[in-house]
Order: structure tokens, then sequence, then C-alpha cells
């Protein structure tokens, strides 16, 4: 079940963890790591291929306001769009870091999608009550965990930057 369908959740933003497919982790992997996290989650809707790999899960970050679906894609499409972002972010003002992550874009044919939504009660819109309380901690906590297993690059699609 997508997050879409929760009414009580709404979708803010979306990021990318680019990376090399062979570097695909095993959902296990990824349940392992956010266990370790200081953030209590709660990892449900998982979706492996026949290897363990991850294809699809919802993380719920409930002392963030927060809830992550993730999905896998890979291919060619992934390919261009990692070529595409690597020749749009390469500029002479580009630091060593910064030019050592696009040569890893160029490279990559995979990618998750994270959407991240908040929760803002029964009727759709934030409750008064919550204001404030929606909180990024969990987002960059899983992006740094699958940044990590994945040896790829997060980025923010919406501004093209890399984190």
């Amino acid at each position: 079940m997508s997050m879409f369908e929760d009414r009580q959740y709404q979708w803010r933003e979306t990021y990318f963890v680019l990376f090399r497919s062979p570097k695909r982790p095993r959902l296990d992997a990824l349940k392992k790591r956010l266990e370790r996290a200081e953030c209590r989650f709660t990892v449900t809707n998982c979706v492996s291929d026949k290897k363990g790999l991850i294809e699809s899960l919802t993380v719920f970050a409930p002392d963030d306001f927060a809830a992550l679906d993730i999905s896998y894609l890979a291919g060619e499409e992934v390919s261009e769009e990692a070529r595409s972002l690597a020749a749009e972010l390469k500029s002479p003002e580009c630091g060593r870091d910064e030019r050592a992550k696009i040569d890893v874009l160029k490279g990559c044919d995979g990618r998750f999608d994270i959407l991240h939504f908040e929760r803002v009660g029964d009727h759709g819109a934030a409750e008064e009550d919550d204001e404030g309380m929606f909180d990024p901690s969990g987002l960059l906590i899983v992006l740094d965990a699958l940044v990590e297993l994945t040896g790829g690059i997060a980025v923010d699609p919406q501004s093209g930057a890399m984190l």
C-alpha cells in the first residue's frame, strides 16, 4: 500500500539515492542499519526479490510525524537521468568532493526513490496541535543508511543538490 492511499499522511518531497545497481542492498541489511539508529522506525510493506534485495518498503518515523515510501528503479532510463544530472551539476566552481560525487553519478544505473510524507491527521490538513512537529531527522537517517549501503549519492531532485 502506498502512503498516497493513507489520508493521515500527505506527500511533502521526494529524494533519490543513485548508485550502481550491483550495489543494491539486501532488505535485511537496511532493516539492521535502521534498528541501530537513535530514532524508532517501523518498517512495513517490505518487498524484496528472490535474492533478498530491496524492491520497496515503507518506513514510519512516528516521533517525526513522518513516513517514507522507498522503491527501487534500474535500467537505461535511470542511467540517462544520472548522466544528465551529472552534466547539470558540473561547473568550474565544484570542489574536489563535488567532482568525485559527479563522477560517481555518471556510472549510476540504480535508484531508490524516497517519498517523504507528513502525518497530518484524519482530515488531510495539518492539525494546529501538530504544527512544527514534522521533522526531517528520520528522512536524513534513512538517506544516510541507503548511501552507506550502496556507496551512492543522495540527491534532492527539486533543487538538483547532492546531499
